[in-house]
This record gives C-alpha cells, sequence and structure tokens, in this order.
C-alpha cells in the first residue's frame, strides 16, 4: 500500500479535523501518500480528490467542522456511482480509504470493500449512536455546548419562575438529550427510546412547584416531538405556560473538546494501521478506554443500546 485517502460525510462534528489530521500525518510518517476528497462521497464522484501534505492539516486540530467539507449523496448508493468512485480512486492509484462520518457514511464505505476497494470507518458523529464503540468522534464537545447553553438558561428561568423546554438534537438516539441532562439536573428528560405519559411530566413538574422550586426544566430530544408541539400539548391539556428555546446546529459547532481531540487521534492513526496490516471493512472504535475494531457488517445490523445505567439514574436523580 502506497497511497490512501481519507473523506468526511454526513453531518459535520468537531473532532473532524483532528481525525483528517491524524490519518494524514500518520500515513506520511509510515511512508504513505495521503490525498484528501473533498465534499464527502459527491466529492468522490466527481473526481475531487487532492494530495495533503503535512501542512496541509496543520493548524486544524482545534477547528470544529471539516477542512475537507462534506455532502449527504443519494446517488451514490447506485451500484454505478460506486464503480465509478473506485475507477476514480484506481485512476490515482489510491489503495486504501478512510471513511468518517456515521450509520450512512458505514453503509457506503461497506458498499466499496465489498466491491473490492479497501476501507476502514471512524464514528464521526454527535448523536452518538454507532453500536462498536462507547463514544463517538464529536459527541463530548456537543455535549459540552447543550450544558453550557442550559446552565445560562437556568439562570433566567429562575429569575423568572419559569418551566422551559431545551430541544436537542437525536431523532433516533437519546444520548445527548440523556446525558445533558442528567449533567443540568434536568426534572424532564424526553428520548426516542423511551415512552412516556405527559399526565406523569406534568405530576412531576406540580410536586417541584408545592415544595418551592423556582423553575423547572425539561430536555427533550427532537426525535420525540418538536419544542413547540410539546409545549402547545401542555398548555392546552394542563394549562401549562412554558418557554422554548431550540439549540439547534449550534450542538454542531465550535471547538473540539480535549477529549474528542484525543478520541479522533487515537482512532484516525488506528485505522491507517489497519490498512497497512491489509485489513478493510472495518469500523474502528473505542471500548472501556481500548481501542478496537469491528466488521461493517456487525456494525450494520445492531443497533446502539441505551445505557440503561444512565437512563435509570437519570429517573432516580430527578425526583
Amino acid at each position: 500500500m502506497k497511497r490512501i485517502a481519507v473523506l468526511t460525510s454526513g453531518g459535520d462534528s468537531p473532532g473532524m479535523n483532528a481525525a483528517v489530521r491524524a490519518v494524514v500525518r500518520k500515513g506520511i510518517h509510515e511512508g504513505l501518500e495521503v490525498f484528501g476528497i473533498y465534499q464527502g462521497y459527491a466529492g468522490l464522484m466527481s473526481n475531487q480528490i487532492k494530495k495533503l501534505e503535512l501542512g496541509s492539516v496543520g493548524d486544524i486540530i482545534h477547528r470544529g467542522g471539516t477542512i475537507l467539507y462534506t455532502a449527504r449523496s443519494e446517488e451514490f448508493k447506485k451500484d454505478e456511482a460506486q464503480y465509478q468512485a473506485i475507477k476514480n480512486l484506481r485512476d490515482l492509484q489510491i489503495d486504501g480509504l478512510v471513511v468518517i462520518g456515521g450509520d450512512g457514511s458505514y453503509r457506503g464505505a461497506a458498499k466499496l470493500t465489498e466491491k473490492g476497494f479497501p476501507c476502514i470507518g471512524l464514528p464521526g458523529t454527535i448523536d452518538n449512536d454507532i453500536p462498536g464503540t462507547d463514544y463517538t468522534i464529536g459527541f463530548d464537545t456537543a455535549l459540552n455546548t447543550i450544558v453550557d447553553s442550559i446552565d445560562k438558561i437556568r439562570d433566567t428561568a429562575t429569575s423568572h419562575d419559569r418551566t422551559f423546554i431545551i430541544e436537542v438534537m437525536g431523532r433516533h438516539a437519546g444520548d445527548l438529550a440523556l446525558y445533558s441532562g442528567l449533567s443540568v439536573g434536568a426534572e424532564t428528560i424526553l428520548i426516542p427510546e423511551r415512552k412516556f405519559e405527559l399526565a406523569e411530566v406534568v405530576e412531576k413538574l406540580n410536586k417541584g412547584i408545592e415544595r418551592g422550586k423556582k423553575h423547572s426544566i425539561i430536555v427533550l430530544a427532537e426525535g420525540v416531538c418538536s419544542a413547540n408541539e410539546f409545549a402547545a400539548t401542555l398548555k392546552e391539556n394542563y394549562s401549562l405556560e412554558t418557554r422554548i428555546t431550540v439549540l439547534g446546529h449550534i450542538q454542531r459547532g465550535g471547538s473540539p473538546t480535549g477529549f474528542d481531540r484525543v478520541l479522533a487521534s487515537r482512532l484516525g492513526a488506528r485505522a491507517v494501521e489497519l490498512l497497512l496490516e491489509g485489513k478493510a471493512g472495518k469500523a474502528v472504535g473505542m471500548q472501556k478506554q481500548q481501542i478496537v475494531e469491528h466488521n461493517f457488517q456487525d456494525i450494520l445490523k445492531e443497533k446502539d443500546p441505551l445505557p440503561e445505567g444512565v437512563y435509570t439514574l437519570s429517573q432516580q436523580l430527578s425526583i
């Protein structure tokens, strides 16, 4: 193996740049030429490929987003698009590819591997919903962004004696809502993985009011419903007035935490090692502080389990 490439795909996450940097510098350290693919799989199909040097990834480890940019591509799901991508890589004599992204990115990498082109995947998503790793690149940063925002909102909630609904990202996975809710002492945490009774939510809020609480915080994952819908339901059924904050894409941006920088660097370096070892179709992750790898097919057929102990603790502490 003489040449490898790296791309970022799907939604951006803080730490992607640190992962790109690790792949490039570890590759060059091992005597490889490393190429960057711009605009994800769309750029791979349209041949937006450029050789990267040590200086190409200088001064990026602390930056959010991705210098390679990213895009979602429905076209890449087609076999002919995947074969064109492989042709573009082989025309440049590139021997392996590192893909940084989430579930959809892994599926694309798995398809390329099935067609004979070696790929390694790194879990880059703020949702923390990739099986085979305890944490995904960007989750810790997004979590801390949410916590900082809710801490500020709580000051206003207390001053005005209000109930605030904070909508956070997470269409299918509630990790951001769960961990942030536990971190800020939210009275209620609502996630897609668990059903809830509206009456129980209101009862908990009323109990807090009865014992003199000046405010309440409800953390709501977007996969449950929108904050506007939930607020309207509370008002219609229980005449409960609330205030809404939708954090939105602020959760994706910002300088990655030290944890995410180290995680991305370790995973990126290991991806290069796997390609040099002649391995392909692997997803790299971290479990119990150790770097591990799993087959794409094993990862893609599983569903990342909810951390039951954390969920139970959040319920016990929010009485």
